[in-house]
């Protein structure tokens, strides 16, 4: 039995081996993966022939006569046939069972590998359809922008202002095709302000918190002034209700000197700080201070980029009470960061937000337009270190006047007529933003 064994990288060029050496007539015995290759071994099919094809009986009953032997009493011995090989195997059976398997396997290997190449060419076309789609819908805006600059000069001014007041291109440019026709500069730009107060939610009086009271834990990431708008709370919880009324806790255990800063606070107020290290903790000390008619927890701070700002709030929403989160957001983050620091921290929902650091803040559109499309409820804005003077309410108007009395450095902000259209263009996908869609206009 002539046994020949081929080895390719792949099945198909295997095969094409076996056709081009025992012919298309060859009989498969193995098809298996070996060290990265594919082994086959086949038989040609004259072997499979020979094999399976019984020899005459007088050849497998009688062994050849030697010479001294006479013929007449060679022919009478009777002798027993000879077994058949141990590796004869019946034709039928091979070419029905064996083939069929091997053919089979050959069938699906072959329809795989086509499905996988259809795929990839699938997701190739489709990548280069929108790739094409994004650069004609890119072309026809940054032209319909253009056309409308000639025709409606007075939207590129409003637009500038929008930009640097620190509000994002894609907001900007919403409203501004939004904006009613037939205005001019000064009433487009009221219209504008009018639009973005009536979208900043804000709490009307302080009861959210001071009269209704409960638990509630200020987080962000680090050096947001989460520790200083504690203490200030704190201090406006105490001159409404008395120190007997609050508890503060502090789980910021990991920042060299950050639960002494709270300490000290808590001293001057006459309220005892508790400080804990993990949920357990947390559990028990919230069932001990359930009494109190409010409680604050100064929480750890930790980056937006940070897979342990999901185990915070897990923590803060798995201890038994009803904690309500206050993200405080820094006015002199980008836009950018901004929208990574409220997707990190909004978990199940977030019962408002605390704006910092605004007498920092070269601009404060930046933070107004994450609000507006988070549809974040605006607590507080703090502008300074003082406790409790510098925590404020937030007044909508204010802060919207506020952000366009701000300009930055014009140098950096201020775009040229050639350049809008282009920045127009880059967000060309903005309709789609469905933070956007969610803009009240009227």
């Amino acid at each position: 039995m002539n046994v020949k064994k081929f080895t390719a990288a792949t099945s198909r060029d295997a095969l094409r081996k076996v056709r081009e050496a025992l012919g298309p007539d060859a009989v498969i015995l193995s098809n298996r993966p070996v060290d990265g290759v594919v082994e086959i071994l086949a038989l040609a099919s004259d072997d499979v022939a020979s094999i399976s094809s019984p020899a005459p009986e007088s050849e497998m009953a009688q062994p050849r006569p030697s010479l001294s032997i006479p013929p007449e009493s060679y022919a009478n011995r009777r002798v027993a046939p000879a077994p058949a090989p141990a590796y004869a195997v019946q034709p039928e059976s091979f070419d029905m069972s064996m083939m069929a398997s091997q053919m089979s396997s050959m069938m699906m290997q072959a329809m795989n590998q086509a499905k996988d190449s259809a795929a990839a060419e699938m997701s190739g076309m489709m990548n280069e359809i929108r790739a094409m789609r994004g650069l004609m819908e890119s072309q026809l805006a940054e032209i319909a922008w253009g056309t409308t600059q000639q025709r409606e000069p007075q939207k590129a001014g409003v637009l500038r202002e929008m930009l640097a007041a620190g509000f994002s291109a894609s907001l900007s440019r919403y409203l501004i095709e939004k904006l009613p026709a037939g205005k001019d500069a000064a009433e487009s730009l009221r219209w504008i302000k009018t639009v973005l107060s009536r979208n900043l939610t804000t709490i009307s009086n302080e009861d959210e918190i001071l009269e209704k009271g409960g638990v509630f834990a200020l987080v962000g990431p680090t050096g947001v002034g989460k520790t200083t708008s504690t203490a200030k709370l704190a201090a406006r919880c105490v001159m409404r209700h008395g120190p007997e009324k609050l508890a503060l806790i502090t789980t910021d255990a990991y920042r060299i000197g950050g639960h002494e800063q709270l300490r000290i606070y808590g001293k001057i107020l006459g309220v005892m700080v508790h400080s804990v290290k993990d949920e357990s903790d947390l559990r028990i000390a919230l069932k001990e201070l359930r009494n109190k008619h409010t409680v604050l927890i100064d929480t750890v701070g930790v980056s937006q980029r940070d897979q342990n700002v999901a185990e915070q709030v897990a923590m803060l929403s798995e201890t038994g009470a009803d904690v309500k989160r206050l993200l405080c957001l820094n006015s002199t983050s980008t836009n950018e960061t901004l929208n990574e620091v409220v997707r990190a921290y909004q978990g199940s929902g977030l019962a408002g937000c605390i704006m910092t650091k605004l007498d920092e803040a070269a601009s404060i559109g930046n933070v107004l337009d994450v609000v507006i499309r988070q549809k974040l409820n605006l607590f507080y804005v703090s502008n300074g270190q003082r406790v409790p003077e510098d925590l404020h309410l937030a007044d909508r108007n204010m802060l919207v006047d506020r952000a366009f009395r701000l300009k930055r450095d014009a140098a950096a902000t201020q775009f040229s007529d050639a350049e809008l259209p282009l920045l127009m263009a880059n967000t060309s996908n903005a309709r789609n933003d469905r933070s956007l869609r969610e803009v009240s206009l009227g």
